[in-house]
């Protein structure tokens, strides 16, 4: 039994305060609603003791909600709502069954504030750190559509294949990752310990060397002469140019510069445009007006300057225009074969159905890109070590070839 302090609404108006011993949160909850009042705060004032930390915290364990857990949390609870079962009792559950204590108390936190009357979107808001912008829009989606259940699964797919993606992505940099930093460890050795002899050993012949061969030397007393204090500062402006990115000039700073290049840019810009298509048409599909699906369906934009420029186009749908016309100055965002899609859609009222195709074909396409660019990244970065290596080796073999004839 824990013991608890309230504060509730009382019949006549008046504020009733006191102190209740139960054995949780929802059965002070409904003590209080029996009596007729109205609950407005549930603290818990005594707290179980903390567990003993382990003498060994293993680097997977830091504190932090794993990606893993966070995707077995959405999956579970999505499956918890759509069994019928009430959004407090799926929440206690959770957190009850949760392996990790860390990972307990958040999701125990969460619990505790939905009991308060917050909702489910603000409560996670609170944790930034663990759900992303766009988690919490989709959320945010769910409550006001009144399909939790259904956008927790689509989120839990999302993170799915997200995890799946990084997957490949890390399985096939892993070879190229282990020849480059061999590579570079190679490359410092002979910088530094081998390259200075061979630079004597010429000197005593009067030879003169190549020029790439002068410049790998010229390179090897600049490592060995200003090499600490390069690293040095190189780390220091690494924290500072960290530091501004993270502010809001920097983040979009960051964004712009992202959406500039030449592929990676098409395809952020596509990945938000199929994300905002699929939770406008799912808002739609659930009786949610079209300015407030839009307003929701912004958030679900990872990229700020994306989404101011939808956020005009809103201000001109308000104003009376289509929604294909109002976005016509998104360029970067929709394009034409979109924007004509969707005038269709809006002329037959099917706009909720078209938006959520144009969501998945788009989807398809950009898994198929990824999967392509997967493919090619791990030939592409064995080319360019093996050129970086056969570079260094050119330098160093052709001076060996011509000092026969300074021998003689």
């Amino acid at each position: 039994m824990v013991h608890f302090h309230y504060r509730a609404l009382q019949t006549d108006g008046t504020l009733a305060e006191g102190q209740v011993e139960a054995p949780g949160r929802q059965d002070v909850f409904n003590q209080i609603l029996a009596r007729g009042w109205q609950p407005i705060r549930i603290s818990e004032l005594t707290h179980p003791a903390a567990p003993q930390r382990p003498w060994l915290r293993l680097p997977w364990r830091n504190g932090k909600v794993t990606f893993k857990e966070l995707e077995h949390f959405t999956r579970l609870l999505s499956s918890l709502l759509a069994s019928g079962i009430p959004l407090s009792r799926s929440l206690a559950l959770l957190y009850r069954e949760a392996g990790n204590p860390t990972t307990a108390e958040q999701w125990k936190a969460i619990h505790d504030r939905v009991i308060d009357g917050t909702t489910l979107a603000d409560s996670m808001a609170q944790f930034p750190d663990i759900f992303p912008r766009v988690y919490i829009a989709m959320v945010q989606a769910g409550e006001t559509g009144g399909f939790l259940d259904l956008v927790l699964n689509q989120i839990a797919e999302f993170q799915s294949r997200d995890r799946d993606l990084r997957s490949r992505l890390m399985a096939a940099l892993i070879y190229p990752s282990v020849l480059l930093v061999l590579a570079i460890s190679v490359l410092i050795f002979l910088l530094v310990f081998f390259i200075p002899r061979f630079q004597s050993m010429f000197k005593s012949f009067g030879a003169e060397l190549p020029l790439i061969t002068r410049a790998i030397v010229g390179t090897s007393g600049l490592i060995r002469d200003w090499g600490p204090f390069v690293v040095v500062l190189v780390a220091v402006l690494a924290y500072f140019l960290r530091q501004w990115l993270s502010t809001e000039r920097g983040i979009r700073v960051r964004e712009s510069m992202f959406l500039r290049l030449p592929i990676i840019g098409p395809l952020m810009a596509r990945f938000a445009m199929a994300r905002f298509c699929r939770m406008l048409g799912t808002l739609l599909a659930a009786g949610v007006p079209l300015i407030q699906g839009l307003n929701v369906a912004r958030k679900s934009i990872p990229n700020r300057i994306l989404a101011d420029a939808v956020a005009d186009g809103i201000e001109r749908v308000k104003k009376g225009d289509r929604l294909s016309g109002s976005f016509l100055n998104c360029s970067q965002l929709f394009s034409n074969a979109v924007l004509e899609m969707i005038s269709v859609a809006e002329e037959t009222g099917r706009l909720d159905k078209e938006l959520i195709r144009i969501a998945e074909t788009t989807e398809q396409e950009l898994e198929r890109q990824l999967r392509s660019a997967v493919a090619l990244a791990e030939p592409l970065m064995l080319f360019f070590i093996a050129g970086f290596i056969g570079t260094i080796f050119i330098g160093m073999v052709i001076p060996i070839f011509t000092i026969q004839d300074y021998i003689k």
